[in-house]
């Protein structure tokens, strides 16, 4: 059945015959004017001498600048995606960059470091002048200033559900905040030099602590008793984190041959030694399994199919001088070596998407490492002084949260939940900044 109308035909059937009869072919110009029934005479003035050819001409037109314009949209589509403007904040590989989207201003010392909270939007920022600060990081307000310390902070972390803050202080302290009672305290005792970091062992019933008195504490949290005792160090330890799965700590000390260390926190029995940097190390983190493809191609060593899904394999490590180091902890070795920062190496964080690493320094700079090749592939002008630390966001993008709430650990469709795009940092300018897209 035709699609023309009754005058498209006709008019299609004359085109026809006027070419026919312009080329000479009157067999076909005679067989069509009697199959067609149409009544034509051929004359030059008609609007059907040429009309045929005319329209070829501009189909063949129309469909090169139909081809031009799709190129053309492909190409906006893609620099529109790339826009930071139109970044999804749900985009898997976005990374921080310049402006920042709040600065927050409050504290009267330098930001010694920031944490998120796991659920909602908060931050918490730990201060030189004794204060812990509490901010909403989607609207930039200050919230409320926790007061207890009597010295400055030196670190600050939520545990899994956001219930409880710890904090921990140069007044020989910690202190655990309960978030569902307007954050009253409680205090832990028991290190006798300064506590340089401190952080909520996953299940949330220990505290794992380090200190300038060289040794690393596990506290309870239900009853603030030190269960463990680390010792091993033999100068002030900067910094202790556990794996994902609460089994192994890693920390730094400023160590005669500045070591990194891995403990097995169930006997505190020392796993392995990182030796290699030339200056005090300031912070050691877990490379997170979804790094872990990236890490192996960048080593060229395939991890065994039976450590690829185990937690601890890989840490990364900063110093003071300037450089970062990726170490395999089974064997202790360096893989690689990232150099480009002109200062102090004070924060890392392994992004989520597994492929990129971000760091922090004295140079006021925040730079974003490609772990698949170990190149620096951003730099941000960060902060107007030293950039002192730098955290991700804990919360899960909506969908996946809800659905994990009733159950479903990959959230709605079948897919991995990820954490939303936030970043925050904090510096001796006194500042925290929230970067986002």
């Amino acid at each position: 059945m035709s699609t023309l109308s009754d005058r498209q035909r006709d008019e299609l059937h004359k085109s026809i015959l006027d070419y026919f009869h312009a080329q000479g072919m009157s067999e076909s110009f005679a067989a069509l004017l009697n199959e067609s029934k149409t009544d034509f005479n051929p004359e030059p003035k008609t609007k059907y001498s040429g009309l045929l050819e005319k329209k070829w001409t501009s189909v063949i037109r129309l469909q090169k600048k139909i081809m031009d314009l799709e190129n053309k949209n492909a190409q906006l589509q893609e620099e529109v995606s790339m826009s930071p403007a139109r970044r999804s904040a749900s985009q898997a590989d976005w990374v921080p960059r310049a402006p920042a989207r709040y600065t927050l201003t409050g504290h009267r010392g330098q930001v010694l470091r920031v944490t998120f909270h796991p659920t909602y939007s908060v931050i918490a920022s730990a201060s030189e002048d004794a204060t812990v600060k509490i901010w909403d990081w989607e609207t930039g307000e200050f919230e409320r200033t926790l007061k207890g310390h009597t010295r400055q902070v030196l670190d600050v972390h939520y545990d899994s559900k956001g219930n409880k803050l710890v904090s921990c202080s140069s007044d020989l302290t910690l202190r655990i905040w309960d978030v569902q009672n307007e954050y009253s305290s409680r205090t832990l005792h028991g290190h006798d030099h300064s506590i340089s970091s401190a952080r909520f062992v996953p299940g949330d019933d220990l505290i794992v602590s380090a200190s300038r008195d060289n040794t690393i504490k596990v506290w309870d949290v239900t009853n603030g008793w030190c269960v463990k005792t680390f010792t091993g160090h033999a100068q002030w330890v900067r910094c202790v984190v556990p794996s994902e799965d609460g089994k192994l700590l890693a920390s730094c000390s400023d160590d005669q041959a500045s070591t990194a260390r891995i403990w097995d926190i169930s006997n505190g029995e020392t796993k392995m030694e990182f030796r290699g940097h030339d200056n005090y190390l300031e912070v050691v983190a877990f490379a997170p399994i979804a790094s872990y493809p990236s890490i192996s191609e960048l080593s060229g060593i395939a991890l065994p199919s039976d450590k690829a899904k185990t937690h601890g394999q890989f840490i990364a490590t900063g110093s003071r001088d300037k450089s970062i180091k990726l170490w395999d902890v089974g064997s202790g070795q360096c893989i690689k070596n990232l150099a480009g920062h002109d200062n102090w190496v004070r924060a890392l964080v392994f992004h989520p998407c597994g492929t990129l690493l971000l760091s922090a320094a004295d140079d006021k700079t925040i730079r974003v490492w490609d772990l698949k090749t170990g190149r620096c592939v951003k730099t941000v002008e960060a902060h107007g002084h030293f950039v002192t630390s730098l955290a991700w966001g804990r919360t899960k993008q909506g969908a996946a949260s809800d659905a994990k709430a009733n159950g479903d650990v990959k959230g709605k469709g079948g897919e991995e939940e990820r954490v939303v795009n936030i970043c925050a940092s904090g510096s001796t300018d006194q500042t925290i900044k929230i970067w986002s897209p």
